[in-house]
């Protein structure tokens, strides 16, 4: 399988320069794999994003399914759970956040162990459970680990498997924001944040989003990314009272 491993100052630059190495795949034609589960194909590699500096601008890509209210929603349910209902009503065989929390607060045991042993190799939040062996719908992202380098908390997150067109800058967005939670609790600075999936991918049907996202990349770059402190973080509080009421209705 080809690795693609790129690396850049913040997550929208990251994210878009595997936007582009990812469309010289879908090109080339090489990496194109039945999706027997799904009824399509999919091209796919390991990809790895390293992102030096996760809290910097420019944070947002304008390049992907998401708008602030999207990602407003997606970040709370990563952090605080707030679709966690819907397993218990049936409707979702698990969040994130649940196996995050249950039956064992990882978040709180990654922070107590950081603030016990700063040097521990021992912060790790696993997500893998037992009923995801032989489900229909086993947990993307795998584990996240917090190693410090003298300097600041890196975080390392791996994914089994991970959809570019469609999750993964909604998926870093959050986690990071959770690295960035951790840290202030811990009392140290924010470091590396490291993206690892095993299996990166586009679906057939979608490879034409990228190769436009590609054109749109070579043609402005400055023009697909947003600052998230100055422009996006107002737009997405701005959806708080929408995002509650649909929290509401699906109670």
């Amino acid at each position: 399988m080809k690795q693609i491993n790129v690396s850049a100052n913040t997550l929208a630059q990251a994210y878009h320069k595997m936007l582009l190495e990812f469309e010289q795949v879908i090109d080339e034609g090489k990496e194109k794999l039945p999706c027997v589960a799904y009824n399509t194909s999919r091209y796919s590699v390991m990809g790895q994003m390293t992102i030096f500096n996760p809290l910097e601008d420019p944070m947002i890509s304008l390049c992907g399914i998401h708008d602030p209210h999207s990602l407003k929603q997606y970040e709370l349910e990563m952090l605080d759970g707030i679709l966690d209902f819907e397993i218990e009503k049936g409707n979702w065989k698990y969040t994130y956040h649940d196996r995050m929390v249950n039956p064992v607060n990882q978040i709180q045991a990654v922070i107590d162990e950081l603030k016990n042993d700063l040097y521990s190799r021992r912060a790790v939040i696993g997500i893998r459970a037992l009923e995801d062996v032989g489900s229909n719908d086993p947990a993307c992202l795998q584990h996240i680990q917090f190693i410090y380098d003298g300097k600041a908390l890196n975080m390392y997150v791996m994914f089994r498997s991970n959809d570019l067109a469609k999750a993964t800058f909604m998926n870093a967005f959050a986690l990071i924001r959770l690295g960035e939670k951790i840290c202030k609790q811990v009392g140290v600075p924010m470091g590396a944040y490291i993206h690892t999936a095993n299996d990166l991918h586009v679906y057939e049907q979608d490879a034409d989003i990228v190769k436009e996202y590609g054109t749109r990349l070579r043609k402005s770059p400055e023009a697909c990314v947003a600052s998230y402190e100055d422009v996006w973080k107002e737009l997405m509080e701005d959806e708080l009272e929408d995002i509650w009421k649909v929290v509401e209705q699906l109670r």
